[in-house]
């Protein structure tokens, strides 16, 4: 492996679900919320000669074009478009509820009824953030991540490794972490986990039980902790961080217009690989369009997750 680089997958993905992949080996260079507000061309650390090349996450979409120059003779491929989505959490919750069109509001309120009437008439939602109560969290949390479409599908559920746990404690003892619960009758049934940098809230670690799917938990969660968060001076932004989705649109202020780019040396190698990743990128936004035409949104999210 080359100095500054790791292996990284290039992967063919419907939803969460991955079909294949192509490894190649490269730098990353993630950009924050701030670095994507603040609009500057981001700096290329050296390249390794045996490295494949970049990827760069979150790069505002009109910077595209002027740093695939600056990286000239690599080739160049925008794999995602989304807005990277953040919530202002200097506005005040009722402010923000303002914001929020009627019929969100109203999906709120009903949804939030409706796990409290599960849970005896009251929602039951607990705040963790010291190291003692991040140990309470992890145990229950991590258990119910094991049951979600996001450990199954992606890996990517509340992970339970030693470097993990030994920063999530670092950072509870200085402050810089915030995480919730969602009970309902008494059982987990969703959970929150969110470092803090900053003042910048990262949405990092987020699932919920699937037996609790058709209670929206998920959703009554996010408002909840948003709530806390408005009320702590310490916290400034919720980064909703990169990709998109229907739940980030409903609960962002505001958003930047980003790509993750690939820069690849111009070898044959990279060449092809881009042409397949084009090519089956190019199929699934023709499949994705037909979804949304024949309203099949719904089904096709059941068949991803299954």
């Amino acid at each position: 492996m080359t100095s500054g680089a790791r292996p990284l997958p290039l992967k063919f993905q419907v939803g969460a679900r991955t079909l294949a992949s192509i490894r190649r080996d490269l730098v990353r260079v993630p950009l924050t919320l701030d670095d994507a507000l603040d609009g500057e061309l981001p700096d290329l650390p050296p390249l390794d000669p045996a490295a494949d090349g970049y990827l760069v996450t979150s790069l505002p979409e009109h910077h595209r074009h002027a740093l695939a120059f600056a990286a000239s003779p690599a080739i160049a491929f925008a794999r995602q478009r989304y807005t990277r989505r953040y919530a202002d959490l200097t506005i005040g919750f009722d402010a923000y509820l303002d914001r929020l069109s009627s019929n969100t509001r109203s999906s709120i309120k009903r949804k939030a009824k409706k796990v409290a009437a599960a849970s005896g008439g009251k929602l039951d939602i607990r705040r963790y953030a010291t190291p003692a109560e991040l140990r309470d969290f992890h145990d229950l949390a991590r258990t119910l991540a094991l049951s979600t479409y996001q450990e199954k599908l992606m890996g990517a559920g509340l992970p339970d490794t030693p470097d993990f746990l030994q920063r999530m404690y670092a950072m509870a003892g200085a402050g810089d972490v915030r995480a919730w619960l969602l009970f309902v009758d008494g059982a987990p049934a969703a959970y929150l986990y969110c470092p803090v940098h900053d003042g910048t809230v990262i949405y990092e670690y987020v699932g919920h039980d699937p037996r609790f799917s058709d209670l929206s938990v998920g959703a009554v969660l996010q408002v909840e902790a948003l709530r806390d968060l408005f009320a702590d001076p310490a916290c400034r932004r919720f980064d909703f961080t990169e990709g998109d989705g229907q739940h980030k649109r409903q609960f962002a202020t505001g958003g930047v217009a980003c790509c993750d780019l690939l820069l690849l040396r111009a070898t044959l190698a990279n060449r092809l690989v881009l042409a397949a990743l084009a090519a089956f990128d190019g199929t699934m936004a023709v499949a994705k369009a037909g979804v949304e035409r024949f309203g099949l949104g719904n089904l096709a999210k059941k068949i991803r997750r299954a």
